[in-house]
């Protein structure tokens, strides 16, 4: 990670993106996430139809978080995979699983619900970091 730039990010986001697809995926995690989230087979259809669209957020997101990321990396020196898993690592620690943990706090959720969406944060924020020093 030497400058923030365009390709590497939009490849970041991207790598979240198609790592969601399959984490959610009813033969992964996505068949418990939704008993757990309390989905109907009509909510799910629903938002069959709007896939695209929260594609392009979800995408959109995720570049966003590897922008951040990026400048992380450079102030601290990220050059090869072992710092970038760390980089990675670290970001979702200090950001991303504190903040999720509301959900299970505040709104009654279940541990299983935070640890199914919190593990897919942590898997996607090292792989685009690892993406990123690339």
């Amino acid at each position: 990670m030497f400058e923030v730039t365009f390709l590497p990010i939009l490849f970041a986001g991207v790598a979240s993106v198609v790592i969601g697809f399959i984490w959610y995926h009813p033969r992964v995690f996505g068949g418990m996430w939704m008993r757990l989230a309390n989905l109907s087979p009509e909510q799910v259809e629903k938002g069959k139809k709007q896939m695209p669209l929260m594609a392009f957020f979800g995408l959109l997101a995720s570049m966003l978080a590897a922008y951040v990321m990026n400048y992380f990396g450079i102030a601290w020196g990220v050059f090869d995979v072992i710092g970038a898993i760390e980089l990675g690592f670290w970001c979702w620690a200090g950001f991303v699983a504190p903040t999720m943990l509301g959900m299970v706090l505040w709104e009654q959720r279940s541990f299983k619900l935070y640890a199914i969406n919190a593990l897919y944060w942590l898997v996607s924020f090292i792989a685009m970091a690892i993406v990123l020093v690339f």
